[in-house]
Formats: structure tokens, sequence, C-alpha cells
């Protein structure tokens, strides 16, 4: 059985979203932040790998391996690859010592030690009198008195009203277990001394002062209003059976707070990164005429089944589990009534359908004067559960439409073959079987391939292929034979067909036709937006389009217009170039505001058709750098540095877009009055030096705000002549939290009320 088969293949470009803009045409460049991390401890942290996303449209094969770049003030250790789709760095930190602060609890975190306090309290053998311990501060000794009794019971059970101290003596600090703030255990050994103090919690069981006197609290408070515990009297107290002793007392809960010294690492930066825009993907689409075979068709006073199988083929695409669906299409042309549609669901780059329900009726054929050609429109369309990108846009589907002629002819076929080729009067053997498949549309003037390598002869070889088409010009063939090169005039617009005749060694011959529709030779206008699509950058503008070879585009009728989108940010002002937009092949042009805008390119060829084609694009904002730096928050003045405070200052700020930092400037300024404000002092600068790290020597005691500007270069090409140096971006660290940006100097010397 001979089918003809005819293919269409629909080649889309893939763009991938970048962080930002394009380098050239097909290359483009982007960045990826590496989050700012400050305060890690432990040698662990000295140096950190990082394992970054790639963004979204941008593939691990695509990227130009040799243009990643680390852009911050951490080194790189080893190499930036790339791996199972992500990029993988090694960062040295950038080290610090900084003070932290640790907490002494009993064991356990935020388990108070609990301190009893209180006073003896005991009863005389008369069961009247009282005896009331008293602490005395001032000698750190107890004093004993005497008070009556407050009711009139004998034996009293309750001793008057009387205010009394006494004294708590805490732990040892070293007794302790130490917790950093993240409840990590901490060695007592790294606690400074000096740092220690004691943290008290409300009283329990009570109420009363608590006062710090040199290693101890004093606590005053009231008998009896407190805990009562029963407690055994001296040897040599009073004898009798009324005597009886208590302790008054409450519960003093409390824990240590000091700190320790420790090196911390802080991580900052991008990687910044070329890639390659890729080809595809590609949809291709088969229509296989099953039924009538062949095909044309000799009448036979009857209907004729038509079979279609419409295929498609996804090229150029991996991610085979991001199609949601392939839908088919088939329907007489320009008959919506025979519309049939079939879908598919399977995760598969290829799927194909059967259409059976089509038919020419013989009366069509017979109510024909000439032979009847019905003309079938057919569309393959594969759906993306997720847009993919493209050069034109993010896009939900591919979709090509196909064209099939089936023809039944009641003399001769339409296909005309070529003539002068005779079969001998007595056959030998079987004959061949001829094959051939085109486009079934082409432009007037494009070239087009009739390919018959589908041809066969059963008991040999074929020694010949003829080709023919009426008013069609043949350009060339292939060395075989089996592939011919055409091309139609303007003249022959509509319906045309290609026969072919083909000839085996015992002269038998077979022939095939197929059948062409040759459209007006519109070109298709194109403007491919390259460059870097950013505020202040250079823009290229670059003619794509397209005409049929043998009707090619007069250059000199090609017009551009570029202009911005009404209400979405751009100008007509802000467009910049030199020359005129008229006769060019590539222009650069430079956007001075960020926003939306169109490009309008106008062609025409040779036979004056002409074609227009709107771009919509945006210009980015040239962002300002991210600004962040760290400080160590307080120092201490240093009497074998001159007695000065050395203040270390890390840079961790970067361009989120790929610029440059090319100047860095360092100002603090001082509270000299010590009201808390800094809005009366002045700015000093101390660094214009561009550096990411330094330190700042401080003589003063108090509190300093440190202010950090940093100013950009550009990164990508820009076009001199319509840019300034104020059009360079730059920021400052007034953002930053306020208490990230004080520096309180101190005095090297012991912290707190308690010392042992």
């Amino acid at each position: 059985m001979r089918k003809i088969i005819i293919t269409i293949f629909c080649i889309m470009i893939l763009s991938p979203v970048a962080t930002f803009t394009a380098q050239a045409a097909d290359t483009k460049s982007t960045s990826i932040a590496i989050p700012i991390t400050t305060g890690l401890t432990g040698a662990p942290n000295s140096t950190k790998s990082f394992t970054l996303d790639l963004p979204s449209g941008v593939t691990s094969t695509s990227i130009k391996t040799g243009t990643l770049k680390y852009n911050g003030n951490n080194a790189v250790v080893g190499n930036i690859s790339v791996l199972n789709g992500k990029i993988l760095l090694t960062l040295r930190g950038n080290e610090r010592t900084e003070s932290f602060p640790v907490y002494g609890y009993k064991n356990i975190w935020e388990n108070s030690f609990i301190s009893n306090v209180g006073n003896s309290i005991w009863r005389y053998s008369d069961g009247r009198r009282w005896q009331i311990n008293n602490y005395i501060p001032e000698t750190r000794t107890q004093y004993t008195f005497n008070v009556n009794a407050g009711d009139s019971a004998v034996p009293s059970n309750f001793p008057p009203t009387t205010p009394v101290k006494t004294f708590s003596e805490p732990v040892n600090p070293n007794t302790a277990t130490w917790f950093s703030a993240s409840e990590e255990e901490v060695s007592f050994s790294s606690v400074l001394q000096s740092s220690i103090q004691i943290k008290h919690l409300d009283l329990q069981g009570g109420s009363g002062t608590i006062s710090p006197l040199g290693d101890r609290y004093i606590v005053a408070y009231t008998v009896p209003t407190a805990f009562i515990m029963e407690e055994k009297v001296s040897d040599d107290f009073d004898k009798g059976p009324w005597v009886v002793g208590r302790l008054y007392h409450l519960k003093l809960p409390y824990y240590f707070k000091g700190k320790v010294k420790q090196t911390t690492y802080s991580y900052a930066g991008n990687v910044s990164f070329d890639y390659a825009l890729q080809e595809g993907p590609s949809l291709t689409g088969l229509v296989v005429v099953n039924k009538p075979d062949p095909n044309p068709f000799k009448y036979a006073n009857a209907d004729v089944p038509v079979n279609l199988t419409l295929k498609g083929i996804l090229s150029g695409y991996e991610n085979s589990s991001n199609i949601a669906e392939w839908v088919f299409y088939a329907q007489e042309k320009e008959s919506p009534s025979t519309l049939d549609t079939k879908k598919s669901f399977e995760k598969s780059k290829t799927s194909s359908q059967a259409f059976s329900k089509f038919k020419i009726p013989k009366m069509k054929v017979e109510n024909s004067t000439d032979n009847y050609q019905q003309v079938y429109e057919l569309r393959v369309t594969v759906r993306f559960s997720k847009p993919i990108e493209t050069k034109e846009g993010k896009k939900d589907f591919l979709s090509e439409k196909l064209e099939a002629t089936v023809e039944v002819y009641k003399g001769e076929p339409t296909v005309s073959f070529p003539p002068n080729i005779e079969e001998p009067p007595t056959p030998k053997g079987r004959p061949p079987v001829a094959s051939i498949f085109a486009n079934p549309i082409v432009k007037a003037g494009d070239e087009l391939v009739a390919n018959g390598s589908g041809s066969y002869d059963p008991d040999g070889d074929i020694n010949g292929y003829y080709f023919a088409s009426e008013g069609a010009n043949f350009v060339s063939y292939s060395q075989k034979g089996d592939l011919a090169t055409l091309w139609y005039p303007s003249e022959r617009v509509g319906q045309n067909s290609i026969g072919l005749t083909v000839v085996d060694k015992d002269m038998m011959i077979d022939s095939a036709g197929t059948f062409v529709r040759v459209i007006e030779p519109i070109p298709e206008a194109l403007l491919e937006i390259g460059g870097t699509k950013k505020q202040n950058r250079k823009v290229t503008l670059i003619d794509k389009s397209t005409s049929p070879k043998h009707y090619p585009i007069k250059t000199d009728k090609t017009k551009i217009t570029i202009s911005a989108v009404a209400g979405a940010g751009g100008s007509n002002a802000a467009i910049k170039y030199s020359g005129s937009l008229n006769g060019i092949y590539q222009k650069d042009v430079l956007f001075r505001e960020p926003g939306l805008y169109k490009a309008i390119i106008y062609v025409e060829n040779t036979l004056g058709y002409s074609a227009t084609n709107e771009v919509t694009f945006e210009i980015v904002p040239d962002d300002p750098p991210i600004m962040y730096f760290s400080t160590p928050g307080r120092v201490y003045r240093d009497p074998q540095k001159g007695n000065k405070a050395i203040v270390t200052l890390d840079d961790l700020s970067y361009s989120p877009d790929g610029d440059i930092i090319s100047r860095r400037v360092w100002e603090y300024r001082f509270d000299s009055d010590n009201d808390k404000s800094f809005a009366d002092e002045s700015w000093v600068v101390f660094s214009d030096a561009n550096e990411h790290r330094l330190n700042l020597e401080l003589s003063h005691v108090g509190r300093y705000e440190i202010r950090h500007t940093a100013y950009e270069s550009f990164n990508q090409p820009t076009i001199d002549e319509f840019v300034t140096a104020a059009d360079r971006r730059h920021a400052d660290s007034s953002d930053q939290h306020i208490d990230e940006k004080i520096v309180e100097v101190v005095n090297l010397g012991p912290e707190g009320d308690w010392t042992w």
C-alpha cells in the first residue's frame, strides 16, 4: 500500500527568563544572590558551601561555565561549578571577633538557681516572747533581739510584725552550666570573668526588697509574711514544753549573665554568569493519507472513504512531564460542521490520532465536471501545564496547521507526470513502487524539496527518478536523483501538483503524485531585541525579517519606529539613538527610563508584498546596590594601642543586577554631648578608597554612628554619548537598622556588681 506523507516543520526559539538582560542576540546574563549571613560561629562555619537554584528558564547546559563569577567580599575556595541543575560554590567567611551574651543556669536552660533567704524565729518557754535574728549588712553579722507576742494566747502562735533583713550568697558561677542565646552549651573558661553579673527574679513566697552588696544580696522583708518552716532550736536555747523553732523565709531565684568573645563569620554577594539561548522546542506535524490508496484515486461509482492519521512530534524539549495534553483537529476545508477533535493526555513527546469518519460522496464526484479534490484542514497542538519561555514570550502551547488533499478522478489524474517514458512491451519481473511527498504549503518564490526516496523496486533497484510540475522552476537534484529542489513563481499561486515516475532496471515504471498549495509571497517581518534590556544600557535592534528566496526584501524600504507604551513607565523622550532607523539591518538604541516600549518594523520585498510586526519589550530599572555592613557593636579601648579602640567594618553590600561597586565611602559621627542623638552631629569621612574591609581607630569613649555609601559602574555595554556620571546608581546604609550601625567605645575594665 502506498501512502502520501505530508510534513510541516514548525521551529520556535526558546528564550529562558533571566534575572536581567541579554548580552547578545543569542546570550543573556543573570545573577543569583547569596543570602546575607552574619554571626556564624565555630570552625565549621569558617567556610561555607552554597547550593543556588537556577533562575526560571535557565538550564544547566545553557550556562557558559567560563563566565561564572562570584561578586562580593568573600574569598572563593576552589571553583564555581554546576551540578544537577544547581550552582555550587564554597566561600571563606569574613572573620570578626565579637562579644556575645551568655547565661549561667543550674544544669539546664532557664532553670534558675534558688536561694532560700530567711531568719530563725524561736519562742521561749514562757510561751510569750520570741527571739528574732536580724542581719546587719554593714558588719556582716547577725543581731538577735526579743519581742513580745503579738497576740494574747498562751502559748502565742504569732510573733509581732517585725521588719528584718537577711542575705543571699550566690553559688560560684563556675558551678553553673553556661549557654549561648541559641541554647547551646558554652565552656565557662571562655566567659569573660569581668563581665559576669547576677540577675535575680521576683521573690517567691512573700514580698520584700532586694539590694546588691558586694558578693551577696540583702533581702529586707517582714516577719511573719513569708514561708514558714519548722526548725529545731539549738541545745543552749531555753528549755520547756512551749519552746518552738520556726524559719520565716523566701525564695530568691537568680541566674548569671556574662559575655564571651568569639570569632564570627559572614557571607554575602552574588554569582553572575552568561547563558546561551536554547534552540527549540520544535513541533513537527505529519499527515498520512491511509485511504484512499493510491491518492489520486480512480472513481469507482461509489463513495470514497477517507482515513487520515495526524501525528505530532515534539523535539528539543526534555520535560515531558510538563505536557498537559495533545489536541488534534481535522475538518473539510471551510466546513466547520465537519470538525472532528481528539485528545490524548499521555506525557509523551510523540502522539498520534486517526480520523476515519470522513468520506467523499459519489454525488460530489459525479456532479464535478473535472476531477474532484477535497482539501482537509488539520491542526496538532501540544499544551503545557506550565508556560515555556520563547523569544516571543511565554507560551502555553505550540500548534501547527497542516493540509491534506485527496483527489478522485474519472479520466486522468490532475498530477502531471514526466512525458515520453514508456514501459517495455514485454514486462519482466515486478514493477517498482513510486512514492512522493513534499511540503503541502509553500510560498511563491520559496524553494521546496520533492522527496521520492520512499520509492522502491520489489525485485531490484530503481534506475531513474523523473519529476514534473507544471509552471515550476526546478533548481537541482540529489546525486541519486530521488530528491528534486524546485520553486513556483507568483503566477502559480493556488493548487499545484508534483508528479514522479520511477523506472527500474527492467524499464518498468510506476508513478505517484502529491499536491502543493502555493500561497502569496508575503514576507515575514521580525525584529529581535538584543543587547541589554536595562535602563541606560545598549539595546540592539536586529532585523530578522525573511522573504521567499527568489523575492528578497528590499532593504531601502525597511522602516522601524520605537515608542513608549502609554501608562507603562517609559517615555518617548527617553529613547536615544544616532541617525535613522530606516533601511538598517542592526541599530543600537539606549533607553534612559525603565518601562514598556514597542518597536514596529515594516518590510517590503521585490514584488511589492509587505509585512509589519510589533514587538513589546520591557526595559528593567538599573537597581541600586543592596546595602549592608557589619560592626562589632561594642569595642574596648586598648592601652597597648595608644588607648584606642579598633573597629573592624565589613562591607557585605552587592549589586543585585550584576553591576560593579567601584567606589565605597565610609563616614562616622560621634555623639559628643552624649544626649543619645546624632542629629546635631557632623559626618566625618574616614575612607574613600573603595575598601570593603577596614579598621577604624577611635579614641573617645561614647557612641558612634557609621554610614556607608556605595557607587556603581556599569557592567554591561552602554552608549557613552547618552549617559552621564549621575546615571550610575548609588545607595547608602540609611535603611539599615540603627542598632546595626552604632558602635559604642568603652574603657577596658570589669563590669557588673558581682566579682569573685
